[in-house]
C-alpha cells in the first residue's frame, strides 16, 4: 500500500528522476501527441482484455470475422468506408436482434440453401464464386470487419437491419422505417407502429434489381 509522504521528505532519487523524465517527454512531444498515442495503445490493450469472448460460448471467431469481411467484401468493396461500415452493422445488428440467428456466419448464410436469390444477403446464394479476387479490397474487407465484430466501431447506420441499393425499388421498402442513405445503399429499420410478425414473409437483409 503507497504510504504518503510527509512534510520535510526528501524524495527518492528514482521520483526525482521520473519528474525530470516527464517534463523531458513533453518537450520532446508538443502538443501531448505522445501523452495521446500511450492512451491509444492503453485503450488497446484494456479493450483487449475487457472484450467479450464469443469462442467461449462455442463460437469460432476467426470464422465469423472471415464471414463478416466476407459480406463487406461481396456486399459493399465498390463502397466509401462508411458505406462498408454500414454493411457490416447490418450483420451485427442482425446477429443481435431477437429476429434473426445469433451467429454471424449464420446470419449470413440464413436462406438461400434451396433456392437461387433467396438468401438474406445475395451475395451468399447467387450462384458466383465465393472466393475474393481483389487483394486490396480483401484486406480492407477484414481490418474493417474487426472493429465491427468487436462493437469498437460506431453504427453509421443506427441499427439497421436491412438496406437496398439505391436504383433499386423493392416493394418492402414501405413495411420498413427509412433511414440514412450511406454510399449506394439506402438503409433500413424496424418501423415504431409495426410489430415484427406483421412483416412480409421474405424480405432479405439486401436487395438489388437482378434479383
Amino acid at each position: 500500500m503507497p504510504v504518503a509522504m510527509q512534510s520535510g521528505t526528501v524524495p527518492a532519487p528514482g521520483a526525482r528522476r521520473a519528474g525530470r523524465s516527464r517534463w523531458s517527454l513533453r518537450a520532446r512531444c508538443p502538443g501531448g501527441r505522445c501523452r495521446a498515442a500511450a492512451w491509444a495503445v492503453i485503450l488497446a490493450l484494456v479493450g483487449h482484455l475487457v472484450a467479450p469472448t464469443p469462442a467461449a460460448a462455442g463460437v469460432d471467431v476467426s470464422r465469423e470475422l472471415e464471414c463478416l469481411a466476407l459480406t463487406i467484401y461481396f456486399e459493399a468493396r465498390g463502397e466509401p468506408d462508411e458505406g462498408k461500415i454500414a454493411v457490416g452493422h447490418v450483420v451485427m445488428n442482425r446477429a443481435s436482434h431477437p429476429l434473426f440467428p445469433r451467429k454471424v456466419c449464420e446470419v449470413v448464410q440464413q436462406g438461400g440453401d434451396k433456392l437461387r436469390f433467396h438468401c438474406q444477403f445475395t451475395w451468399w446464394c447467387d450462384g458466383r464464386s465465393d472466393q475474393p479476387t481483389d487483394w486490396r479490397a480483401w484486406e480492407k474487407s477484414k481490418a474493417l470487419a474487426r472493429p465491427i465484430y468487436w462493437d469498437y466501431s460506431r453504427d453509421p447506420t443506427a441499427g439497421a437491419l436491412w438496406y437496398h441499393a439505391d436504383y433499386a425499388r423493392p416493394r418492402w421498402r414501405s413495411d420498413l422505417s427509412r433511414g440514412a442513405k450511406i454510399g449506394r445503399h439506402v438503409f433500413y429499420g424496424l418501423a415504431i407502429d409495426r410489430d415484427a410478425s406483421d412483416l412480409p414473409d421474405r424480405i432479405p437483409a439486401s436487395y438489388s434489381p437482378d434479383q
